[in-house]
């Protein structure tokens, strides 16, 4: 086998090894699952910009025009028509990196033991946790936007204010107000589907039983609104309205409507030889959170 030249500080064997072991560490880092990393669970994903998008473009639509009744020779028709506004959101780079000493490759090959994957799982880890923390609240520095905190979207007070204290009635009423302020501020256009809350408002709403019934307002809710069809808590709502105050968010979860853009997904890079170590870069590009449809989410804080 002919040695690598990043790997001219071994010799063949443990060339061999570290090539092997590093191939292995690389394939059982992307089989790690963090299921309490939420962000690509809530906006649907979209890898379509590609590695190579330096920004990414689209267009919002509206059009004009009404029809009228006419004669039969009438040559004043009134005319439709249809205009876009641009919009663009940056691509930036993500980028990590892990490495193992000269003598940690070397004691693993006489000792015949693996190399701990525990450096390539921490980086993982720190670059999803980014991806996650940029899905919820973008970021200010690059203009990056997040799904919790988008400036395009509609926000208000919640009528009933903080929940720990309501009744089960209230809490609905609030649940319900949100979702029917979607729908008639849009005209019938846009259902919600979906509400998200911080833990502590969902802990409320399975353990509050509505009035006589051993019913909690988590369950009567979805059984009783005709549009929402799920309900669940994201620990980053916590803190994220108006004031620092918890945030409950109505939406349609839909590419339609918005998406989290990552051009190109985590990857790692060649290994290179730095000292007495040997590096692994990892990258990613992330485009943030696009909303093509701000008016079909809704923002209601003090909850």
């Amino acid at each position: 086998m002919k040695i690598p030249k990043t790997f001219l500080n071994l010799d063949a064997n443990e060339s061999i090894f570290f090539a092997r072991e590093l191939e292995q560490i690389l394939a059982r880092q992307y089989e790690i699952e963090y299921p309490e990393l939420r962000g690509r669970m809530f906006v649907p994903v979209s890898n379509e910009a590609g590695p190579g998008a330096e920004s990414i473009t689209y267009y919002q639509f509206d059009k004009v025009g009404m029809a009228k009744l006419i004669s039969d020779y009438a040559d004043d028709l009134p005319k439709a028509d249809a205009f876009g506004q641009k919009f663009t959101s940056p691509v930036e780079s993500l980028g990590i990196a892990f490495s193992y000493s000269l003598q940690e490759i070397r004691a693993s090959a006489m000792a015949n033991r693996s190399l701990t994957t525990m450096k390539a799982n921490a980086a993982r880890r720190a670059h999803e946790e980014r991806v996650d923390a940029i899905s919820a609240l973008g970021d200010a520095n690059t203009g990056l936007l997040g799904f919790l905190n988008h400036p395009n979207v509609p926000a208000g007070s919640a009528v009933t204010g903080t929940w720990s204290t309501a009744t089960a009635d209230q809490i609905l009423g609030d649940m319900n107000e949100i979702v029917q302020e979607v729908i008639d501020s849009t005209n019938n256009v846009e259902f919600p589907d979906t509400l998200l809350v911080p833990p502590a408002q969902f802990a409320i709403l399975n353990q509050t039983r509505i009035p006589d019934t051993n019913i909690s307002v988590l369950r009567w809710f979805l059984q009783n609104n005709p549009w929402v069809r799920n309900i669940d808590h994201w620990y980053k709502l916590k803190g994220a309205g108006a004031g620092a105050t918890d945030r409950m968010v109505a939406y349609r979860r839909s590419p339609d409507k918005l998406e989290l853009h990552i051009p190109q997904e985590f990857e790692s890079l060649p290994v290179q030889e730095r000292g007495l170590t040997f590096e692994v870069n990892t990258h990613s590009r992330i485009g943030g959170v696009i909303m093509y449809k701000p008016l079909s989410v809704l923002y209601r804080d003090g909850i």
